[in-house]
């Protein structure tokens, strides 16, 4: 049984609690109280805390997202457009994309408790950082759709990463791989593909999180590293919605790209 059939289900066994579970409660037509209110931090993830660990993520994902589209004043329908296409990437049955949809509207709610969402979300995930990352980079996708980054959205953003513990030195480095991979990928769906230009290799290098004067050594590390930071088995036995698993494949494609275009194209 996966973790939304869990919900739907009403096997309250291993529930969540608190502000997540009232969201989410409230998307999928149940009340559930108050449940349990959080897991002390361990290292396993047993079935039930993953199921958990899977329901904090697409609860808090989706509210978040809309608590952010609201945050210049109003919701545009490229953050729209991106919330559904997120949805449809991760081919979600009728009632699971019902109910990301009652999540992304209960985040515009001016009364949306944000913090409390945000601290329950670090702890129900057991501070692991690279699902707190694959987090802030869908927020940031969501954030960059309609092709701007209002100053109030960033504030926001900062404000969020602060209270799941993500430095800005980290926050700054995700923004920059995140608008390099989407000035890549345009680059190279426009089939610019025989000459590559200056601009091109300098966003691989980003992708990366390197500047162009990296050593070959530097950039297999760097590569190595990103990909088993966002290796979907890896990202899904942690406790990442198997529905999100083509989010991060296509992130970990994006990687590979731009390592392979580096080597093919630098001079190192």
């Amino acid at each position: 049984m996966n973790w939304f059939s869990t919900v739907v289900g009403g096997a309250f066994g291993f529930l969540l609690g608190g502000p997540l579970g009232a969201i989410l409660g409230a998307s999928v037509g149940h009340q559930f109280g108050k449940g349990l209110a959080g897991l002390d931090a361990i290292e396993a993830v047993s079935p039930s805390d993953q199921h958990r660990i899977q329901m904090a993520f697409f609860t808090a994902t989706f509210s978040v997202m809309g608590h952010i589209a609201k945050a210049d004043g109003q919701v545009s329908a490229e953050e729209i457009s991106l919330a559904k296409r997120i949805m449809e990437e991760m081919s979600l049955t009728n009632e699971m994309r019902q109910s990301a949809i009652n999540l992304f509207e209960q985040g515009k709610n001016s009364d949306f408790p944000l913090d409390e969402v945000l601290d329950q979300f670090y702890k129900e995930c057991h501070r692991r950082t690279d699902l707190i990352r694959m987090f802030i980079n869908i927020q940031l996708q969501a954030a960059f759709s309609d092709g701007s980054f209002a100053i109030s959205e960033e504030k926001l953003l900062m404000h969020i990463c602060s209270r799941l513990r993500l430095s800005r030195f980290e926050f700054e480095r995700l923004k920059i791989q995140l608008q390099a991979q989407q000035r890549f990928h345009a680059g190279n769906s426009s089939n610019i593909q025989k000459n590559l230009q200056k601009q091109n290799l300098q966003d691989a290098y980003s992708i990366l999180g390197l500047l162009p004067s990296a050593s070959k050594d530097e950039v297999k590390n760097a590569y190595r590293r990103l990909m088993s930071q966002n290796h979907t088995d890896i990202l899904v036995a942690k406790g990442l919605p198997e529905e999100m698993m083509l989010l991060a494949k296509e992130k970990t494609q994006k990687i590979r790209k731009a390592y392979e275009t580096i080597l093919k194209t630098a001079q190192i």
